[in-house]
């Protein structure tokens, strides 16, 4: 079986490994853009990992209630899962050490079939509780670096500003699939995204967050541009909502 990615929309992702492990990240499958979310949520009756990035509401999203459905085991830094497990409800047993890490640190998991290093992000995190006390403390928002055996590697930004050690993720790893995005006002743009790429030097692009609402008003389209003005060698692949690309095909094309 090859690695499986699934797009939702926002910054959400589910990604099956080679032997069927699933793996959401930042899982607001409820978002404005996907059409299917409540039948695609009934139909999630395994899932093995959550990882979540940072404490914003669009990319909790159904974390908690995905979680207690599935038994799935929460990813995330320390800071974040304790915010998530006292503010939001996310389930304490399945939020323990073996899965909750921090910037630097790399886990081994689901018997070493997936490795999970948390590297920064530049944004903000804080976890919505409830409208009347506002934003709580998340920690510091960050992005993954996902290691599948017999797969790719894939790195997803979070939300994120570009900044210059995003140069060091590839001394470290060699990035197949970076997961980046480009909708501006919250995050980078296009421009600051193609710099980004080109600093990882990942070999094939998607772009992630954007669309969703008004005001995140880059495109793949400028995306492209910019990624060929910075003559990026990276492969572009622009995923429609709901869609799912193999990864090792994108991996070996």
């Amino acid at each position: 079986m090859d690695t499986q990615l699934t797009w939702y929309g926002q910054s959400a992702f589910k990604i099956i490994t080679t032997s069927g492990k699933v793996l959401l990240v930042d899982p607001w499958l409820s978002n404005p853009v996907f059409e299917n979310a409540k039948r695609e949520i009934a139909a999630l009756k395994h899932v093995d990992l959550i990882l979540v990035t940072h404490g914003h509401s669009d990319h909790v999203g159904d974390a908690v209630d995905i979680g207690k459905k599935t038994g799935a085991k929460l990813v995330a830094t320390f800071d974040l899962a304790d915010a998530m497990v006292k503010h939001l409800g996310y389930p304490a047993e399945q939020a323990q050490v073996d899965t909750i890490g921090h910037f630097g640190g790399e886990l081994t998991l689901l018997d070493g079939e997936v490795k999970v290093a948390f590297v920064r992000a530049h944004h903000g995190s804080g976890v919505a509780a409830d409208d009347r006390c506002g934003l709580r403390h998340g920690g510091a928002p960050g992005g993954f670096v996902i290691t599948i055996r017999s797969g790719p590697t894939i790195y997803h930004t979070g939300d994120t500003d570009l900044f210059s050690d995003m140069a060091l993720v590839s001394r470290f790893h060699k990035i197949d699939i970076m997961l980046v995005c480009i909708g501006d006002h919250f995050t980078m743009g296009p421009a600051r995204a193609a710099e980004a790429v080109k600093l990882v030097k990942a070999r094939t692009v998607i772009p992630m967050h954007y669309g969703t609402f008004p005001v995140l008003t880059g495109t793949p389209e400028v995306f492209e541009r910019e990624l060929k003005t910075r003559k990026s060698k990276a492969e572009l692949r622009v995923m429609k909502i709901g869609q799912t690309l193999t990864l090792d095909e994108a991996k070996d094309s």
